[in-house]
């Protein structure tokens, strides 16, 4: 059998760092906090190909307050 994983990412979207969780998909998946990344383009870029390369699906969203912060990559 193959062994499909997918996940659902959340990034709390702040000015100086964005905090992401991971959420593994189906009742037993696996909910955690990856951690806090600085909020530079290259920094969130590098955590989403690191993210992605464990996954063979990842649904990714953020949240980002009434202060309206972008995510740009």
């Amino acid at each position: 059998m193959v062994d499909y994983r997918e996940a659902f990412v959340g990034i709390d979207v702040a000015k100086l760092r964005n905090a992401v969780a991971i959420a593994e998909a189906g009742r037993e998946g696996e909910v955690r906090f990856f951690g806090e990344v600085d909020a530079s383009a290259v920094n969130m870029r590098r955590v989403i190909v690191r993210i992605a390369s464990r996954f063979n699906r990842v649904h990714f969203c953020y949240e980002a307050g009434p202060t309206g912060y972008g995510l740009s990559l």
